[in-house]
């Protein structure tokens, strides 16, 4: 005899059998998950809103949405603190504002400026506040699923930040998330006690935009990734890909910026009185890393086939290796001045695994070229991280010529303003490496197009192979936070490659020098970089790397070492 199934009358009331029959019958009707994806597209942070007030049942609505968010072992920790008085806000929009500049200020002068020009927050403008506070007083072992990923309860704030913006957005209100503040600046305006963390401020009211896009995007400040590119299957990939996502900050964090300015503050002596060596010290002493002692020269060679095709250099190609090799046995001036300063030498051949072109008729490097041969750099700036400073020279017949178009390519200079009489030459030979640059800038914009302000591009198009190797040294050893002693325009535009590439790069960035060569000046102020030297050096291979690094390190040491004031 077969007896009914006891339907329970609360709680789950299917049982196995129907679920093995209709696995998918838990879905809603076409129409409403049509709606949920088209509510989770057409959610934007809004910037500008109406002064119009939100309904209180809409305000709740927007709260309710937040409080059902998932939390880990249903802890909860999410506390709204719902701001409407304006002089709070006023002073909420102060801090923004405050670091809205500290932030600009960490940037390449191209971001900076195009940070500056966008609309970040609402705060003055949005009718209400919404502080999404995260309560972590009960410690983490006592909360189910917390021992394991501690933070937990954060993500479970930032999942009720989630669905409070699309309630919001399914009513038409407009909601901005804010996180221009220092936490504990936020934090003390609303009188948060210990242990109960922001996640910042939430703009919540009548959008006065209805972007059909997200608006960093519109801006050109960075696009959606292909979500080919973020699925991964089973694994992370052998290869290390996907790459990193990009940073556009460049800056040690405020405190280190401080903490490295106070150890100069309390000397016996003026505050400043090294002038731009205080600043490089203090800059130096920011980074992340070690604070170094010593360093290494490193000195990168490369061939280019334009020197040879077009005569835009007084010597012949084998100098170069000629130069390389000295360099190896101690014996270049690069060399001899490295070992005065007590610096380690190192001689590298940048070698292009493909055929190179002249510039005038085909791009210097293929673009697999070029990214090998940055990777090939950032691997060996990693690995001389470890013995302190990272100085850089180098060596190539004709790479003034090729330093000079890329420095056009990048910055969008005029040839006669770039181009310099480089090694030996006469006013006919400068007059013949201005063709070139003006021909090879003419093929490379008439080829790539826009494409050319791309970083890979444009060093494939109009660069060489050792300054594709100093831009990934200038990476890696950025990353590693260690300082990168540059010396002239080879150097200074491999550096302007690399900020291009990595913005946070620039931070780790010290100017040796400026040279004769004309684009030196305009390469330096695009780094936002002051030179330690301006001795109208016209020698490569590091030499005015090498100089700098010696009073560098010197007044590392004297700041160290030199007398206090209580």
């Amino acid at each position: 005899m077969t007896w009914p199934r006891p339907v329970p009358v609360i709680g789950d009331q299917t049982h196995a059998a129907q679920r093995a029959a209709d696995p998918s019958g838990w879905a809603f009707d076409p129409a409403t998950v049509e709606a949920l994806h088209t509510v989770i597209g057409a959610r934007r942070d809004i910037r500008r809103y109406r002064p119009d007030p939100v309904p209180p049942e809409v305000l709740r609505g927007v709260l309710e949405a937040g409080h059902r968010a998932p939390s880990v072992g249903h802890s909860q920790p999410w506390r709204f603190v719902v701001v409407t008085g304006q002089e709070t806000r006023d002073r909420a929009a102060v801090l923004a504002d405050r670091e809205r500049l500290r932030q600009a200020e960490q940037l390449t002068p191209d971001r900076r400026a195009r940070l500056l020009d966008l609309q970040l927050e609402g705060i003055r403008e949005a009718p209400v506040g919404v502080v999404v506070a995260c309560d972590r007083r009960t410690h983490a072992t006592g909360v189910l699923g917390r021992a394991t990923f501690p933070d937990a309860d954060l993500w479970s704030c930032a999942c009720a930040i989630q669905n409070m913006w699309l309630a919001a957005r399914a009513s038409g209100l407009g909601m901005g998330w804010v996180t221009l503040f220092q936490p504990a600046d936020l934090a003390e305006l609303l009188h948060l006690p210990e242990g109960v963390e922001t996640l910042g401020w939430l703009c919540l009211g009548w959008p006065d935009e209805r972007p059909p896009e997200p608006g960093l995007m519109r801006h050109g400040w960075s696009s959606r990734a292909p979500l080919e590119d973020v699925v991964l299957a089973e694994r992370w990939p052998a290869d290390g890909s996907p790459e990193a996502p990009v940073s556009h900050l460049a800056g040690p964090q405020p405190e280190a910026v401080v903490a490295a300015r106070d150890t100069g503050d309390d000397l016996l002596a003026v505050p400043g009185s090294l002038g731009v060596l205080d600043r490089a010290v203090d800059r130096v002493l920011a980074l992340p890393g070690a604070e170094p002692a010593g360093g290494t020269l490193l000195v990168v060679a490369g061939d280019h086939p334009v020197a040879a095709a077009h005569a835009v250099s007084a010597y012949p190609a084998s100098v170069t290796a000629d130069v390389l090799a000295a360099t190896g046995t101690g014996e270049s001036l690069g060399a001899s001045t490295a070992r005065q300063a007590g610096l380690r030498v190192l001689a590298h051949a940048a070698v292009s695994p493909d055929p190179q072109g002249d510039l005038v008729t085909a791009d210097a490097l293929t673009p697999a070229a070029a990214a090998a041969l940055v990777e090939e750099g950032r691997m060996l700036g990693r690995e001389l991280a470890g013995h302190g400073l990272v100085c850089l020279g180098e060596v190539g017949i004709g790479n003034t010529t090729v330093a000079a178009a890329l420095a056009c390519g990048l910055l969008d200079l005029r040839p006669d303003d770039a181009v310099g009489l480089g090694a030996g030459a006469d006013a006919a030979m400068l007059e013949r490496k201005r063709a070139v640059v003006r021909s090879a800038l003419d093929r490379a914009r008439g080829e790539h197009g826009a494409a050319l302000a791309e970083p890979l591009t444009v060093l494939a198009a109009l660069g060489g192979p050792e300054i594709a190797v100093l831009a990934g040294v200038t990476l890696g050893a950025a990353a590693a936070g260690v300082p990168v002693v540059l010396d002239g325009l080879v150097t200074s535009v491999a550096a302007a490659v690399a900020v291009r590439l990595e913005p946070a790069a620039q931070t780790a960035l010290v100017a040796g020098q400026r040279s004769r060569e004309r684009a030196h000046a305009e390469v330096l102020t695009e780094l936002g970089l002051e030179p330690l030297l301006d001795l109208r050096l016209r020698a490569g291979e590091g030499v005015g790397a090498a100089l700098a690094a010696q009073l560098l390190l010197t007044a590392l040491r004297a700041r160290r070492t030199a007398g206090r004031v209580s």
